[in-house]
């Protein structure tokens, strides 16, 4: 008996057809599906100008990488963006929502310390790879998991901390310093930091201050600091309570060095903290300002092709966000090219196999272990000041 006379049998033929079809078709569209790189960071308030130049850095790789033929036999990367807000609750949210809607192969998230130690348990958990590009606390990487998803190319807390020691000593000729820091996880692993470098030094604080990110007044804290001698204060809060240090100090009338880790430079500083925000000395891990190398040179022309609002380095900033968005982006994919595929653990393993890379920092030679998973070192930083509004590298700044 032929087909034409059995209806059900024909439906089923032609549903396997189809099927078979379908398959071959979500096979192909498969191996062309975009690799999604999820980004976590403040898109709005006042540090939404870190978080805008962040995804600039990752956008100019991205597109570099793509323009290369994407990874995994020509798979494109395609960036996906939330905003925490600098809200830890809000962070965590976002990174659930990137994880298991949207399946990206790498989370970078952003700026502030709470807010990335607040993802990394999600991240170790579900198993996808961390790549830092801003937030500095020392326990984002050494979090005590193993195996441990959460990777770095920032700035470190407690190598920092030792740099402002030797910075504030070096041009200030410092003894009695005081600290000024912001009152979440972030100041609390700049204090603990601080008091490590100091003791090597055999030396101690002379006090040691709080605040919370909403005051608008410090003078009572600063007031005990000057009280107990301070000679050089050692700061540590972002845009916003940075900015109310500053004028604090400057209703008290009391000019004293101030050397910051970089929360300054992650929006309108000096804007809020007025002229007196040049006085601040704060560390920086890159600068577009002075010669280029070739990767720099590359960049730059990359950024004002893309940006047309950008016509020099004074418009790249603030610089740091880029250049570890940038760099962390190069090494994730080479992570991700050296996993063969998008697993989550495959592609952590595959940092530990990225043998050397000439990035915009510096040259990055095994820049992760399964012990360290900080790419950038104490010699890779730049001390800088707001000069006219330009993030300047001390040296020309002077």
């Amino acid at each position: 008996m032929s087909f034409a006379f059995r209806p059900n049998a024909r439906r089923s033929f032609l549903c396997a057809a189809l099927a078979a079809a379908g398959l071959a078709t979500s096979g192909t569209a498969f191996a062309a599906d975009p690799i999604k790189i999820g980004l976590v960071t403040a898109l709005s308030g006042q540090s939404a100008l870190a978080g805008e130049a962040i995804t600039r850095g990752l956008t100019v790789a991205i597109d570099e990488i793509n323009a290369k033929g994407g990874l995994l036999g020509g798979r494109k990367l395609e960036l996906v963006r939330r905003d925490d807000e600098a809200n830890p609750a809000k962070g965590v949210v976002a990174a659930r929502e990137l994880i298991f809607k949207e399946k990206v192969a790498v989370l970078f998230g952003g700026l502030d310390t709470p807010v990335s130690m607040a993802i990394v348990p999600v991240i170790n958990q579900e198993k996808t790879p961390f790549m830092g590009p801003w937030a500095a606390g020392t326990p984002i990487t050494k979090n005590g998991a193993n195996p441990n998803f959460a990777f770095r190319v920032s700035a470190v807390d407690e190598i920092v901390n030792v740099g402002m020691l030797d910075y504030a000593q070096k041009n200030f000729k410092s003894s009695k310093f005081g600290m000024i820091l912001v009152n979440n996880p972030w100041g609390e692993s700049n204090e603990k930091g601080l008091i490590a470098a100091l003791a090597a030094k055999n030396m101690k604080a002379v006090g040691i201050e709080k605040f919370e990110g909403s005051d608008v007044d410090v003078v009572p804290q600063l007031t005990r600091l000057k009280a107990a001698g301070a000679d050089t204060l050692f700061l540590v809060g972002n845009v916003g309570p940075s900015a109310q240090v500053v004028k604090s100090l400057d209703r008290m009338g009391w000019q004293v060095p101030i050397v910051s880790h970089w929360g300054p430079a992650g929006g309108r500083f000096t804007e809020l903290a007025g002229p007196n925000g040049k006085n601040v000395h704060f560390v920086q891990t890159y600068s577009f300002f002075g010669k280029q190398s070739p990767v720099g040179e590359k960049v730059v022309a990359a950024l004002k092709a893309k940006y047309p609002a950008i016509k020099g380095p004074d418009d790249i900033t603030p610089a740091v966000g880029v250049a570890n968005a940038y760099d962390g982006m190069m090494l994730a994919g080479l992570a991700i090219a050296a996993a063969g595929s998008t697993d989550g653990d495959a592609v952590r393993q595959g940092f530990y196999k990225i043998d050397k890379y000439e990035g915009l920092i510096k040259t990055y030679v095994k820049p992760f272990t399964p012990a360290v998973h900080d790419a950038v070192t104490a010699s890779d930083y730049v001390w800088a000041q707001f000069i006219d509004n330009r993030i300047l590298p001390v040296a020309l700044a002077k």
